[in-house]
């Protein structure tokens, strides 16, 4: 049984690592010791995220997949959440969550058929309801971001996100020398939807030139 713990955050300007001590503290208050860390910057609210799926290819039947709070696996639209779930009960891995004391009950291995069972069922409803909890707590906050920039872009004032110029002019630079994705990630700490924002903008400067 191996423990891999998940760390996430939703921008690049969040640190994803935050939650690191947090864990490695549960962890050996608990007698686990943790195999191997997967951080990324992603946003919880989408199914597609490299480095949880990494996990999920790298888990055994009966690993434990850590993290500090339900909501950093998943802020994820009910059918999304359906399909990651499954994919944990295909490959039998057991969540273990901080902020979730009946999950903590997957964490002993020498626990009876029953028990195990019993504590199994009660687990997988409560994360259905924090899950549920994550999701509804992203829309909200969306929606209020939205309602904010809507108000201020009426009055003049929202004008969107910053770009950094010095940051994105390195990564097409990287993208024509032709490292790869996870080499530029690596090197920057941005998300890959930056590195795919970039990537097509680099394209359709080439195709431009090329005209």
């Amino acid at each position: 049984m191996f423990v891999r713990a998940y760390l996430r955050a939703s921008t690049d300007q969040q640190d994803a690592n935050r939650a690191r001590q947090h864990i490695e503290t549960f962890a050996a208050e608990h007698g686990l010791s943790v195999a191997a860390f997967y951080v990324e910057n992603e946003s919880g609210a989408k199914l597609a995220r490299p480095e949880l799926f990494r996990l999920l290819t790298d888990a055994r039947p009966m690993d434990i997949l850590l993290v500090e709070q339900v909501d950093r696996l998943s802020r994820l639209n009910a059918a999304d959440w359906e399909k990651l779930k499954a994919e944990l009960a295909a490959r039998r891995v057991r969540v273990v969550a901080l902020d979730l004391p009946t999950s903590w009950m997957m964490a002993k291995a020498n626990s009876d058929d029953f028990t195990a069972r019993m504590f199994d069922a009660i687990n997988g409803m409560m994360l259905d309801m924090l899950a549920a909890v994550a999701r509804k707590d992203f829309e909200d906050r969306r929606r209020r971001q939205m309602q904010g920039q809507k108000r201020a872009a009426e009055s003049g004032l929202y004008k969107g996100r910053k770009e950094n110029i010095a940051r994105n002019s390195g990564i097409a630079t990287m993208l024509k020398a032709g490292s790869s994705w996870s080499q530029i990630q690596a090197a920057t700490g941005c998300s890959r939807a930056t590195v795919s924002k970039i990537a097509k903008r680099v394209s359709e400067s080439s195709e431009a030139a090329a005209q």
